[in-house]
């Protein structure tokens, strides 16, 4: 899987994982499915990071979106 990929994908499971866990802590139940999206999402994102030869800077990350977006409609 390309890294960029693998960041973006990662990204946006995380991004999904917050409304999850505050919809658990107010309902008074345990986070399950928001604990699993967070690891998912997580192991994703420090792979793909560790996978990029010097490192990746917050300037980057945008550029990586739109190329993952460009290759999904192309």
């Amino acid at each position: 899987m390309d890294t960029d990929l693998m960041f973006v994908v990662g990204a946006v499971i995380l991004c999904l994982a917050i409304p999850s866990i505050l919809s658990a802590f107010i309902d008074g139940r345990p986070p399950r499915v928001a604990a699993v999206a967070l690891f998912v999402g997580g192991a994703l994102v420090v792979v793909a990071l560790r996978r990029i030869p010097g490192g990746v800077e917050i300037a980057d990350v945008p550029y990586m979106f739109l190329r993952v977006i460009a290759r999904v409609l192309n």
